[in-house]
């Protein structure tokens, strides 16, 4: 016997609905760096969905200047990030790929097997995203976002990108282990125990912790590079010549 994700789900819900009081201007003049009076140094905001689809709520442009998050911002971010509406689409083809790998055989196929697996894959993500973000960097004063390299070798900011999964800031401004995405993900996957019938011994479980990091850390790699692709793409469409 096994609890429904809704409840799971309705337990996790009211932490985001308290973080949304808090306004989207608010984390940006957190997150927002130093200036100076040169106009050359005004600060841009980092695009909030990278390559249209991707919450990109978490990634700031270096580190200098930068304020540390309290509680009540941190749960905005996660909030953000489970609930806006890109995770939908997202969920659905985790969703597609668990329905034709046959995970948790006990949901069965068919439309009633999809919507299990779409709920329990949107569950995992959201209680994720809210342990990660929010709960665990609050309690550890830990910074959930990601601070963009921007330059240096391609391989060198590849590596920077999918090292900050165990490498994190502190509130304070200091570096130390990523206890929040470990933690939070590991506690996340416990959780997941109770609506994952079939996979709950311990190769599966960390099964789906290799893939929960794993899914950050690739996130961390296409945040990174999003500014260079957008920059191509534009001057791509800008040094197209109008026929007429």
């Amino acid at each position: 016997m096994y609890f429904s994700v809704p409840p799971l789900i309705a337990v996790v819900l009211p932490w985001g609905v308290i973080a949304q009081q808090a306004t989207a201007s608010d984390v940006e003049q957190q997150s927002k760096p130093a200036t100076t009076g040169d106009s050359s140094s005004i600060y841009t905001p980092p695009d909030k969905r990278a390559y249209g689809i991707l919450p990109n709520y978490r990634t700031v442009e270096g580190t200098e200047g930068v304020e540390p998050l309290t509680a009540r911002r941190k749960f905005w971010i996660a909030s953000r990030d489970s609930f806006d509406y890109p995770i939908y689409f997202i969920s659905a083809g985790f969703a597609g790929i668990s329905q034709v790998e046959n995970t948790n055989p006990s949901f069965g196929q068919g439309v009633k097997g999809y919507a299990m697996r779409y709920a329990t894959g949107y569950g995992d993500q959201l209680i994720g995203n809210m342990m990660t973000e929010g709960v665990f960097p609050s309690l550890l004063h830990e910074d959930l976002r990601y601070f963009r390299r921007g330059t240096g070798s391609t391989w060198a900011r590849t590596f920077y990108a999918l090292t900050r999964v165990l490498v994190t800031r502190t509130d304070a401004g200091g570096s130390r282990f990523n206890f929040s995405e470990v933690a939070g993900n590991s506690v996340a996957t416990a959780i997941s125990n109770a609506y994952n019938p079939d996979t709950r011994n311990a190769p599966q479980n960390l099964e789906k912790l290799g893939l929960q990091i794993g899914t950050d850390a690739i996130s961390n790699v296409l945040k990174e590079f999003w500014p260079d692709v957008k920059h191509k793409l534009q001057h791509r469409n800008a040094a197209v010549t109008p026929l007429f």
